[in-house]
């Protein structure tokens, strides 16, 4: 997936959607496992946006914080929307079967 291929109006649109939206993925004291990766691929090809929560018995500082989520974002080749705190946010087209419209 081409990086930095979202407008910012598709990133406010699919931030709006995840306020709403539940951590699905959470990277606990292991870090980023190959288990995290592979529930996280999974997730994001069934539903495009999925948010991410890094729980503090992973990371002390923000920098740990946002290192792991960047990571993570390129191991499942998807597209970091945001990161607040210790969520993040990623999105990845599911070219098969669509479900988000992008403005």
């Amino acid at each position: 997936m081409l990086r930095h291929s979202l407008t910012g109006k598709q990133k406010s649109f699919l931030r709006s959607m995840g306020m709403g939206m539940d951590p699905v993925v959470q990277m606990g004291k292991d870090g980023l496992t190959p288990a995290v990766v592979q529930s996280a691929s999974e997730a994001i090809k069934k539903r495009e946006l999925i948010k991410v929560r890094v729980l503090q018995n992973s990371a002390d500082d923000a920098e740990q914080i946002r290192s792991m989520i960047e990571t993570l974002t390129e191991r499942v080749d998807a597209e970091l929307v945001q990161i607040i705190g210790r969520n993040g946010l990623l999105f990845k087209r599911n070219f098969d079967k669509p479900k988000i419209e992008l403005p």
